[in-house]
């Protein structure tokens, strides 16, 4: 362990209850994106309060709903690392499965509990005290320069993120980038992600009435829901195959060195029946088949709504009925042509009445290669810190902005180190880090800050 290290570990271990402090401070802060109203703008005032405490120059950038909050530090090296955060977080429904309010931080067992707590503030904390190590172990100056960059709508699909990073590349400018959130895995690995699926997300409409009918009438007048459920059965087969033409014609297959590393990675199996009581996993697949379906995209149905919903019986057809749905896409696939797609296949199918809202900003699929320096510094330090080799997730199963980012700054390494595990509960009741997760991914982070200016 270099002398550097042993300077971060010692400043992180004495300060470590002040920044869980101001972890708590952040999160008793609400910040739904989905709501919106004031509290968004005072989350990002209190965000750019918070850089500015740890000696980064501060800008708070419009966009059309929420603020961009951008911080910047110089370094005694020209390279630039960039961090990626956003201070907005999800809905905290169902309310009454929280132990205790979302809002209001409890420290139980070892463990902070509170809604943003894993993703995203912690996170930024985390980084922010990493920050602090570094400079601290360089007698006040950092080793390269530093820019945090944290908006207010990436559990929204990130809307205006792309748009700002081509409108601010010279303030972007970097060399590299440590992204939103990572995690260790259920046996302690420290883990690293190449790659991240698109996604379109959509809400399907239908209205066959002015408004709800008696069910005496379901002879004569046509039911909304079951109009809807038949156009959601056709999107699919038995077998999971979306049936949309053209829907697998760009689908990158996975690499021989994708299926290297997903062979090294801990059984999902296994833990998946223990975590989530599965007893079939989607097309029947067993063993490291599950993972490596992550390359395949897919349709989901997240929510229904119509008709009746309260106890007992109520005899009605209903009107209206809506679908949220949710197409997770891989690499080279392009959410606004599955989106185009989508629509000729419903009308081609008989379904032009319905309607085909999108509600959220599509994502793009990313992938990277594993053999950059960057990852490499990542995977060292990843096991000095947590004792176990670093694992790489060829194509993580979720959607990130990364993609407006690592293109259009000129192709740069993205990595993923941070406060998670696998049990955080993030966007459930109860979401939560533990104390010691934190810690140890702000020393990681600080190693690969230390490190970064000489690769």
């Amino acid at each position: 362990m270099s002398q550097h290290a042993v300077m971060i570990d010692q400043f992180l271990q004495t300060h470590l209850e002040r920044y869980v402090e101001e972890t708590v401070r952040l999160c008793a802060q609400p910040s739904i994106s989905a709501h919106g109203g004031d509290e968004m703008h005072e989350c990002a005032a209190l965000v750019a309060e918070t850089l500015r405490a740890h000696g980064l120059e501060t800008h708070i950038i419009p966009t059309p709903t929420f603020p961009i909050v951008v911080g910047k530090a110089q370094g005694a090296s020209p390279r630039t690392l960039l961090f990626y955060n956003h201070y907005d977080v999800q809905p905290v429904d169902p309310l009454e499965l929280w132990t205790t309010p979302p809002f209001e931080p409890q420290i139980r067992d070892g463990k902070l509990f509170a809604r943003g707590a894993k993703d995203d503030k912690g996170e930024l904390v985390a980084r922010l005290a990493a920050l602090d190590a570094v400079r601290a172990a360089h007698g006040g100056r950092l080793p390269c320069g530093v820019t945090f960059v944290v908006e207010g709508e990436e559990e929204v699909g990130s809307p205006n993120i792309r748009q700002f990073v081509l409108d601010h590349l010279e303030l972007l400018k970097c060399d590299g980038a440590v992204w939103e959130e990572g995690n260790i895995d259920s046996e302690g690995h420290p883990g690293d992600f190449l790659g991240c699926r698109g996604v379109a997300y959509v809400e399907l409409h239908v209205r066959t009435l002015k408004m709800d009918a008696h069910s005496g009438s379901a002879h004569a007048l046509p039911n909304a829901a079951w109009r809807l459920v038949q156009a959601l059965a056709s999107l699919k087969d038995a077998d999971e195959r979306v049936l949309i033409p053209g829907f697998y014609d760009h689908v990158r297959p996975p690499s021989k060195r994708d299926l290297e590393l997903i062979d090294a990675l801990p059984s999902y199996e296994k833990f998946a029946r223990q975590h989530f009581g599965v007893q079939r996993f989607v097309h029947g697949a067993l063993g490291k088949a599950i993972e490596y379906n992550v390359f395949q995209p897919t349709c989901n149905i997240c929510g229904l709504k119509s008709g009746y919903q309260d106890d007992g019986s109520k005899t009605v057809i209903p009107a209206t009925a809506m679908a949220k749905v949710d197409f997770r896409l891989v690499p080279d696939q392009d959410p606004n042509d599955i989106l185009a797609k989508l629509r000729a296949y419903l009308d081609a199918q008989g379904f032009g009445d319905v309607e085909v809202v999108k509600i959220e900003e599509s994502m793009w699929p990313y992938k990277a290669e594993a053999d950059h320096p960057l990852l490499d510094l990542s995977a060292r330090m990843g096991e000095e810190v947590y004792g176990k080799p670093s694992l790489f997730e060829a194509l993580a199963g979720g959607s990130s902005p990364v993609y407006a980012f690592a293109k259009p700054l000129g192709n740069i390494p993205v990595i993923s180190p941070g406060v998670g595990y696998w049990a955080n509960r993030t966007h459930s009741p109860d979401e939560h880090i533990r104390i010691g997760d934190f810690h140890n991914a702000a020393r990681h982070i600080a190693r690969i800050l230390d490190g970064f200016a000489d690769l």
